[in-house]
């Protein structure tokens, strides 16, 4: 008895210690945004410092175009998620259940792909844009983004299917549902833990990324989050508690995100991989 609340206690100990230390970085963020005097570093150690404000929150929404950023976000990354979700849960698809010419060079493809950063195929993809005259536009940067996250999305995907037994899919046939019937009104619904895999991979390459975009877009009007942060940054300063203000707020939707979909989150993960 004594050895198991040991165990628990230790256990608990451990978890406690890590969330602390999970914690830190996001309490000191949030104690810059609120200093008075806009430092990056103080000897106070204090969460909440002395006359502290929230200026800097209030000016981000007045003062600064950050809800036109938000929104250019939320149209890029919402496209990209829409569109991950629809071509890598029907070429999964395709790839779990039909045997055709070239599947497994597609594939493997696939698989290659998935090796080489957005970064290394950044100038083939600029100079596609270029020619057809994406470039500086919403459509450009989603066409990359998407190219970026559906080979993981994909082969996610097609493991997933993996998982399900033909079985009931003959089921649906004898009972009179076509093959678009059949899949879905009875594969997708349970492949659900992979779709949200799927949307949250696809959510999170086009809402984070900055490299990309900072080559795509020029137009201020045109600007994502990463790029409007950037923006606070100069040579000779940096406008520090507006930085940390608005690097706490945009990552609330992903924490949302995280919080609403993490039951399937877990599934998705290791039954997606279970075979390939």
């Amino acid at each position: 008895m004594k050895k198991n609340l040991f165990i628990n206690i230790s256990v608990y100990l451990v978890l406690i210690l890590f969330t602390l230390i999970a914690l830190y970085p996001i309490l000191n963020v949030f104690t810059i945004s609120i200093r008075p005097d806009d430092k990056l570093l103080s000897t106070d150690l204090s969460i909440i410092p002395d006359k502290a404000t929230f200026r800097q929150y209030v000016e981000l929404f007045t003062n600064r175009p950050f809800l036109l950023w938000t929104w250019n976000s939320l149209i890029v990354s919402a496209t990209v998620t829409f569109t991950g979700v629809v071509l890598a849960s029907t070429a999964g698809y395709a790839l779990s259940r039909y045997k055709f010419v070239g599947k497994q060079a597609s594939m493997l493809g696939l698989l290659t792909t998935q090796m080489f950063p957005a970064t290394m195929l950044l100038l083939p993809m600029y100079i596609m844009l270029i020619k057809l005259e994406l470039l500086n536009s919403y459509l450009g940067i989603i066409i990359i983004y998407s190219a970026t996250a559906l080979p993981f999305c994909v082969w996610q995907m097609k493991g997933y299917y993996d998982t399900i037994p033909h079985s009931l899919e003959e089921s649906a046939r004898i009972d009179g549902c076509t093959k678009w019937q059949s899949f879905y009104k009875i594969i997708l619904p349970l492949a659900s833990p992979a779709l949200v895999i799927t949307a949250l991979f696809s959510f999170m390459t086009a809402w984070s990324e900055y490299i990309v975009a900072a080559q795509v877009l020029q137009d201020t009007s045109l600007y994502t989050l990463p790029l409007g942060l950037k923006s606070f940054e100069s040579n000779m300063s940096t406008e520090w508690g507006l930085y940390a203000a608005a690097s706490l707020i945009v990552s609330i939707p992903v924490v949302i995100l995280f919080v609403i979909l993490s039951k399937w989150l877990v599934s998705g993960l290791t039954l997606g991989s279970v075979k390939g």
